[in-house]
């Protein structure tokens, strides 16, 4: 079969061939249809993520929609290693498959499905959203950020803020309420977190870490109502892996700092988070921007930053 093949750690995958998976108990032979080339993806072919597997060579990509041999349409997740969702077929343990709704179009699904996950089990899992509350989404420029925008909505949130360092009026019409740009000056940062926070915030989901990150605990502590718990869930690290943070700003608040993703949650439990959200995506109307990519083209693209749209790889 046909497959980007990473064969050597922290260089981009080469499209070529790649021998077939075989059926085996349990497990299903899905012929792929897309698969998203995600930071997870990309991180874990590179040996850096904490899930890395290491043995080369292999197919990398541990999620994407296709059809199985029986003809259902799925989605699935974290594929038998070397078979990852790069390829023509990959083979997946058949409870880490998931229906698809009809309605949904299956590059759309692969698109969304990581980084809707990302907030929708944050919020139902970790934060345990309560209709009504407040979300606050730092870093919701992103395709991750912008479904969470929409997911928090939908899952019952009455207020969101969305921050990021070049914010659009379009965060508006996916549900945001308030926008706060991301500026360099950390004093003036400061001010307006904490007039937020000041208004009240329940959640917040940060995608960013990193000065941001510093820079919301500091200003929660300073300006949110006493005693009053915020839970604040990191899922991501794009702005910095480490910060620094004063052990007043916990002292003297109600922070609950917890983490979401691989291993915080147990992957049944991601895999509900990911069922739920795609049976919502259809009525709920999700809105994500994807590029379809052939699977041939997996070595110009694999180093492509775009914000602005997901890539979909399609064999």
């Amino acid at each position: 079969m046909k497959a980007a093949v990473v064969v050597e750690a922290g260089q981009a995958p080469l499209y070529g061939d790649f021998g077939e998976p075989l059926p085996a108990p349990g497990k299903a032979v899905i012929r792929v249809a897309a698969a998203a080339l995600s930071h997870v993806t990309r991180s874990r072919a590179s040996g850096t993520h904490y899930s890395s597997v290491g043995e080369l060579p292999f197919v990398p990509g541990i999620d994407g929609t296709g059809v199985t041999q029986a003809g259902e349409r799925v989605y699935f997740c974290f594929p038998e290693h070397p078979y990852g969702g790069m390829a023509e077929l990959c083979l997946v343990e058949e409870q880490r498959c998931v229906a698809l709704p009809k309605e949904l179009d299956e590059k759309l699904a692969a698109a969304i499905a990581i980084p809707g996950m990302s907030s929708w089990a944050a919020l139902v899992e970790r934060a345990k959203l309560r209709a009504g509350e407040t979300v606050l989404v730092n870093g919701a420029t992103g395709t991750s950020g912008r479904l969470a925008i929409q997911i928090a909505k939908h899952l019952g949130a009455r207020k969101v803020i969305a921050t990021g360092r070049r914010p659009s009026d379009d965060l508006r019409a996916l549900g945001a309420d308030v926008i706060v740009q991301l500026v360099e000056n950390r004093d003036t940062l400061e001010e307006s977190f904490k007039k937020v926070f000041q208004d009240g915030v329940d959640i917040v989901l940060d995608y960013l870490w990193g000065v941001s990150a510093e820079t919301l605990m500091i200003a929660a502590a300073k300006a949110a109502p006493e005693g009053v718990p915020i839970r604040y869930v990191e899922i991501g690290s794009i702005s910095g892996r480490e910060i620094t943070l004063p052990s007043a700003a916990l002292r003297s608040s109600a922070l609950e700092l917890m983490g979401s993703g691989i291993a915080s949650v147990p992957l049944p439990r991601l895999l509900q988070a990911v069922k739920g959200m795609l049976q919502a995506a259809p009525s709920a109307a999700f809105k994500a921007a994807i590029k379809a990519v052939p699977l041939g083209d997996i070595s110009h693209v694999w180093g492509a930053v775009d914000t602005d749209s997901r890539i979909v790889l399609v064999p």
